[in-house]
Parts: C-alpha cells; structure tokens; sequence
C-alpha cells in the first residue's frame, strides 16, 4: 500500500452551530479514507456580534483549542490532527485577526469571504450583480494582500449567492486581474469541494478559474469544507484529477504555516485503495 500522503485540510465544529462531530470522529474518518491528516479550520470568533450565528464565541476560543488538542492526542501515531482557523476577512477588522491569529499556534490559516453573511449584504450590496460579484473578488485579492492568511478559501462563492446572474465570461477579466494581484503575494487558493452540494453545482472555484490560476503559478490547496465527519476528503479523487486537467501538478498544504507540496499522481496513489 501507498504511503498516506494526503491531508484534509478544511473542516468544522459543533462550535460554529452548523457543523456536527467532533474533530475525533473526523479523525476517525480520515483514518478510514487514507488520509495522513486532519486539520481542523473551524469559523473564528469576531468581536460585536459580527454574524454570530455561524461562528464560536470569543469565550469559547480556548474550547476550540482544546478540542483539537484531545483529537491530536487521541488520533497520535495514526492521523496527524493540527490545529488551523478560518478566519474571515472583512474591511477594518484586519488588527483584529493579527492579533488573533498570533494567540494561538495555528499551523494553517484560511482567509475566507463570505458575501452571503448579513455585514457583508449591508456593506457592500448593489442594485447591480455583476458589480457585486466584482467586488467580491477585489476583496478576495485584498485579503491575500493583508499577509495574514496561507490560502483563499472557496473563492468563487459568490456565484452561490448570485445564481441567476452568474456569468463568468461578463467578468473573467475582472478575476484574472485579481488572480494577478494574489499571485503577487504568494498566497495559495483552495479548490473547496463542498460547491458540489450549493445552487451552482460545481466545486469552488470554477474549472476556468482553477486554469487561470495555474497560469500565475498560485499554489492550490484541497479541502472538503467538512461540517459533518462523513464529509472528510469528500470526492478529492475527482479533486484532483480536475485539477491535473486544468494544469497542476502538485496540491499543497500548510503544516507550522509553511507550504509543502504533494504530487498530484502520488496522491491519487495514495487514495485509490480507499475509494
């Protein structure tokens, strides 16, 4: 058998109140698929209320840590289980993440945008979709710009929230020009199966955009957006052979925040037992 290889590196808790299992159990399951390891990236606390509803309490940040400390220990020896964070970017709270990222020894980072959130809607809503949809990946560029985050999660999830107006040819030249901007700062993007199961059935980012990407060189990171335990590593195989279609050869991951890379074939290697 085929050295396991392959980490999921996206994955949730009951504490952002819309995932379910605790990070043992995803453990379990990524031990059951050929995984090497699990990172936990649950939703990170904001201050003032910011979308309460979908994330853990600033007072429960110390059970979050917890929480995939027993995991860690639990799994030793079997799945490597770390502790990551997503954190949402969102224009002024940039001091606030800094901080709050350099609390805790996270050994990966997601910057995420969520415009379907009730502050982003306030913000930033347009009469115009299209206007709407360009912003978001402005902002998404911004967001690697902080230098606070190692990879851009989802980032096309906009399409989810503007369906019906969702036309990627009216603005691939706005996305190529954040994607220009993002590879400038050496921050990797993530290809996010969970797309598979929103409006636009596809996995984030679209199939044009991944090619884009791997035109500029931006290094990918896989993740399954897991908020239940059967959802680890959720269809990485076509994952990756999606992403060897649109020109990459390797996938990435984040352990101490640094970047290592995994071959693409030696990961479907790795997974073809467990299928």
């Amino acid at each position: 058998m085929v050295d396991r290889i392959v980490y999921e590196s996206h994955s949730h808790t009951p504490l952002c109140m819309h995932a379910e299992g605790l990070p043992s159990e995803y453990a379990e399951v990524a031990w059951q698929r050929g995984l090497k390891g699990l990172i936990v990236t649950c939703h990170n606390p904001m201050p003032d209320g910011f979308s309460s509803h979908v994330r853990m309490r600033e007072d429960q940040f110390d059970d979050y840590i917890s929480m995939v400390k027993q995991a860690t220990d639990k799994w030793a020896g079997k799945v490597d289980v770390r502790l990551g964070i997503e954190a949402d970017y969102f224009e002024g709270y940039e001091r606030f993440l800094e901080n709050q990222l350099q609390s805790a020894d996270f050994q990966y980072v997601i910057g995420s945008v969520h415009p379907q959130i009730a502050e982003y809607r306030e913000r930033y809503f347009t009469e115009d979709p299209f206007e709407y949809q360009k912003n978001y990946f402005h902002l998404l560029a911004k967001a690697a710009e902080t230098g606070l985050f190692d990879s851009i999660s989802h980032p096309d999830l906009v399409k989810n929230v503007t369906p019906d107006d969702w036309v990627p040819s009216r603005i691939m030249d706005t996305i190529c020009k954040s994607l220009d901007r993002i590879a400038a700062t050496g921050t990797a993007m993530e290809l996010n199966t969970s797309g598979l199961r929103k409006v636009v059935v596809e996995m984030n980012p679209f199939p044009e955009m991944l090619v884009e990407m791997s035109r500029r060189n931006i290094p990918v990171t896989l993740g399954a957006d897991a908020h239940q335990p059967e959802r680890v590593a959720d269809c990485f195989v076509e994952a990756l052979q999606l992403l060897h279609e649109c020109g990459y050869q390797s996938i990435s991951v984040f352990l101490n925040r640094s970047r290592q890379e995994i071959c693409i074939q030696d990961a479907l290697a790795s997974l073809k037992d467990f299928d």
